[in-house]
C-alpha cells in the first residue's frame, strides 16, 4: 500500500466528495465507476509514466471518480456507515478478510477480467481470500528497515537493531500498533499473522522498553527523518524504502533475516457498487501488463503480474531483492488476517498506553 499521504490531494477529493458520488441507493451511469483508492496508489503521468486513469477513460469512454483515503479503517467505515456509493476499493490483507467475513464483498465474474491470467500463482489465491471468489491483487510488498550509514556501522540482519542502545535517540518505530506490535512479536518469538491478548502483553512490554531509546513514532515523517539523516535507522515499507534510499546516497535498506511482513493490497467490488461491470473493466484494465508495470514503476512496491515483470520491468528493479524478494524469503513472511475486534482494540489500547507513558 502506497503509504505516503498526499495532504492537499486529500482535501481536494474530500470538497469534491459530493460532487462525485450518488448515494447507495440511487444508480450511477452505465458510464463510470467510482474507484476508491489510497492516495498516491496510481500512476499518474508523472516521470514519464502513464497517466492511468486518463488512459483507461480514452480507452474505455468510462468517467472515473476518483477519491483517496489514508486508513483500511477509514476505508471500512465509509463502507460501513454511510450511503456513498463504491464500484472498485483497494483494501489490505486483513481488511478483506474482515470484508469477506461480513458479506460485505461481490463475487467477480472472471469472465470479464482475462487479464487475470497474468497475476503470479502466488497471488491468486491469497490467504485473506483462499478461493480467490473476490480478490484481484494489485500490489505486495514487504516490511524492511531503511538506516543512514554514516550513523549505523554494520548492515543490521534483525529488527533488534531497533533495540540497540548505542543509537539511543535516533531510532524511529512504527506510529501504528499492527506493525510496531508485529516487530515486536517478531523478537519474542510469536507469529504475528493471528494474535490474541497474550500476544499483545508480550509484544508491548518489548515495545516499552524500546521507548526510552525512541526518536519519535512516525508514518509519512519517516521520509523528511531519514531523507535528512535527521535519523539513524527506522522500519517502514519496502517501495518507501527505495523512494528515501533514490533521495539519501547514504541511506540503504535492511531484510531481517528471519522474514516480515508480507503485505498486499487487492482490488474488489463493495456490495454496494451499481457498476459492476464498469468495476471488472477497470480492475481488467488494471492487469493489462503495460498498465500493472507502469504502477510498479510509479510506487514502486511489487507487481503481481506476471507479463508485466517479464517484459516491461527493467533489470534493476526485477533484481532488486527489497521490491522482490525472493520465493525463499517469502516463505518465511507473515501476512495479517483479521484478528477478532477486542484483541485489536486491545492491541490499539495497549500501544497508545506504550506512547503515553
Amino acid at each position: 500500500m502506497k503509504r505516503t499521504i498526499s495532504i492537499i490531494l486529500a482535501v481536494l477529493m474530500t470538497a469534491s466528495f459530493a460532487a462525485c458520488f450518488s448515494g447507495c441507493g440511487n444508480s450511477s451511469s452505465a458510464g463510470e465507476v467510482n474507484v476508491y483508492n489510497w492516495g498516491e496508489y496510481i500512476s499518474n503521468g508523472e516521470d514519464d509514466l502513464m497517466d492511468v486513469i486518463d488512459e483507461f477513460e480514452s480507452e474505455t469512454g468510462i468517467k472515473v471518480n476518483y477519491t483517496t483515503y489514508e486508513t483500511n479503517e477509514e476505508l471500512y467505515n465509509m463502507l460501513k456507515n454511510s450511503n456513498v456509493s463504491y464500484d472498485v476499493i483497494i483494501p489490505s490483507d486483513y481488511m478483506i478478510s474482515k470484508l469477506i467475513e461480513e458479506d460485505m464483498l461481490l463475487e467477480l465474474d472472471f469472465d470479464n477480467i482475462p487479464n487475470y491470467e497474468n497475476i503470479m500463482n502466488r497471488f491468486k489465491k491469497l490467504d485473506c481470500d483462499p478461493e480467490g471468489k473476490y480478490t484481484v491483487c494489485y500490489s505486495w510488498g514487504v516490511t524492511a528497515m531503511v538506516y543512514d550509514k554514516t550513523k549505523v556501522s554494520k548492515k543490521p540482519t534483525s529488527w533488534d537493531a531497533l533495540w540497540d542502545e548505542s543509537l539511543k535517540g535516533q531510532i524511529l518505530q512504527f506510529n501504528n500498533s499492527r506493525d510496531a506490535m508485529a516487530i515486536a512479536m517478531q523478537l519474542c518469538g510469536i507469529n504475528p499473522a493471528n494474535c490474541t491478548k497474550e500476544d499483545v502483553d508480550k509484544a508491548a512490554e518489548k515495545l516499552a522498553k524500546q521507548k526510552p531509546l525512541l526518536k519519535k513514532y512516525v508514518m509519512d515523517q519517516v521520509f523528511t527523518e531519514m531523507e535528512k539523516s535527521q535519523a539513524a535507522i527506522a522500519p517502514y515499507y519496502a517501495g518507501d524504502v527505495v523512494t528515501m534510499m533514490d533521495a539519501n546516497e547514504n541511506l540503504d535498506y535492511a531484510m531481517p533475516e528471519d522474514g516480515a511482513n508480507l503485505f498486499y493490497d487487492a482490488m474488489c467490488i463493495p456490495k454496494c457498487s451499481k457498476n459492476k461491470g464498469n468495476a471488472e473493466k477497470f480492475i481488467n484494465f488494471m492487469q493489462k501488463p503495460e498498465v500493472a508495470a507502469e504502477n510498479c514503476k510509479y510506487l514502486n512496491y511489487a507487481t503481481p503480474n506476471q507479463k508485466a515483470y517479464d517484459e516491461y520491468l527493467d533489470e534493476d528493479m526485477k533484481q532488486s531483492e527489497l521490491i522482490f524478494p525472493s520465493d525463499e524469503y517469502l516463505d518465511k513472511c507473515y501476512v495479517f488476517t483479521n484478528v477478532p475486534d477486542d484483541v485489536y482494540a486491545y492491541m490499539q489500547e495497549q500501544f497508545v498506553k506504550i506512547q503515553a507513558e
